[in-house]
């Protein structure tokens, strides 16, 4: 007997080798047991240049909707991408899209299996790091600007009529130059999310931008974050045994670096789209991180935290067999069932979600994974095997 859902999943299909996991995890993991139902987006790159980028608005406005998706990698074409796919034009990140209409904060956290020992090796706990999800160079206009030309920031009034302008460079050669925002309310929110989900999961939060440098832009989130702190969190962090540190990024990542881990690490957006990465592979993989995006009004968006894996994608396609960690893709997949269940009432299916994680890195930590964990692995009496990566799949199957 299957698990019956009853409000449908947005489901984002994606690009290249991760979007042949996505159709192996349903068949392999979660159709045998669940009766799962999805509304359908195709954010294949393909798809996206067909219907001019809507499909992407499509399935945001759908999540906004329904209130849980899944997404699975997508491709963010550059230049090579847009000839190799004959593409309209350049299209922007589906990610970056997704959030700005969500207004959401990216959550990520590793997934921690026993033998799999991170490369710093002082981290104990794991570290959690939280993303802005809106602005900055995700929302940017840019140019290439001719020698002898003049770029200004230019501020005009509701009517149009100009307020103020700077000028940002005078051109003594071709160059480029680039503009980006942010708005007062996303920091906000983006702070509350922030400290409530520190509250929840009991964890002191540790935020860093360059407000030295950046005098206006950075510093205005660091105001808003301690305006919203003292207002409205600081007794219950001291309640806790909790605190709030801002200091510069700089200062953030030697703090990390030599801590034992165990906080949520605060990002900007384009700091927080790097320092994820580090962090991912630090632990281990950048295909053992969780990714959630929570909107202020509590809207769920699981993905992956890595990228397509071009490079697995077109072995796979000569025929190639591939070794490709799936793991982050069915925690986006579970993390996704576990949330619909909630949200519910449904808790057959949030058991579901928990033993499949469960049966995931039990595979692992039995000594079955793909080849990217292998020199990872270190556990007393047991060699790691390596898996294809439907082998692997079909392992975890067994274990479920």
């Amino acid at each position: 007997m299957k698990i019956q859902m009853k409000t449908p999943l947005v489901e984002m299909d994606g690009d290249e080798m991760t979007r042949v996991l996505w159709q192996w995890i349903k068949e392999i993991l979660i159709c045998p047991h669940v009766d799962l139902k999805t509304e359908y987006y195709d954010l294949g790159l393909v798809n996206r240049d067909k219907t001019l980028d809507k499909v992407t608005i499509e399935s945001a406005e759908a999540t906004k909707k329904y209130g849980v998706a899944v997404k699975c990698a997508t491709i963010t074409p550059n230049a090579q991408r847009v000839e190799e796919y004959n593409l309209k034009q350049m299209w922007k990140s589906p990610n970056g899209t997704i959030r700005r209409i969500l207004d959401g904060t990216v959550f990520r956290a590793p997934i921690i299996a026993e033998g799999i020992t991170p490369y710093v090796h002082g981290w104990k706990k794991p570290i959690v790091l939280a993303r802005h999800a809106y602005g900055d160079i995700y929302s940017s206009v840019e140019d290439k600007v001719k020698k002898g030309e003049k770029a200004y920031i230019v501020i005009c009034d509701k009517d149009g009529k100009e307020v103020r302008r700077q000028l940002i460079q005078s051109f003594d050669d071709d160059g480029i130059v680039q503009g980006v925002h942010n708005l007062d309310g996303s920091i906000k929110s983006f702070a509350q999310s922030c400290f409530n989900y520190a509250l929840e999961n009991n964890l002191s939060v540790w935020f860093g931008a360059k407000d030295t440098i950046s005098k206006v832009y950075d510093h205005r989130f660091k105001d808003i974050f301690n305006e919203v702190y003292s207002a409205d969190y600081e007794e219950k962090f001291k309640a806790k045994g909790l605190y709030f540190m801002y200091t510069l990024i700089d200062d953030v990542v030697a703090r990390v670096m030599r801590s034992e881990g165990g906080m949520l690490w605060v990002c900007k957006n384009y700091d927080g789209d790097v320092m994820s990465d580090m962090v991912a592979t630090a632990y281990g993989s950048l295909g053992m991180m969780t990714s959630v995006l929570v909107s202020p009004d509590g809207k769920y968006e699981y993905e992956a935290a890595h990228g397509t894996v071009t490079r697995h994608y077109y072995r796979h396609m000569s025929g190639e067999s591939t070794s490709t960690n799936s793991v982050a893709t069915i925690f986006a997949w579970t993390g996704a069932l576990k949330k619909r269940g909630e949200l519910d009432g449904i808790s057959d299916l949030c058991e579901f979600a928990d033993r499949l994680e469960r049966a995931t890195i039990t595979t692992i930590e039995e000594g079955y994974m793909t080849g990217d964990l292998i020199p990872l692995f270190h556990r007393e009496g047991i060699t790691p095997v390596k898996l294809d990566s439907k082998q692997f799949l079909l392992k975890i199957a067994e274990k479920l």
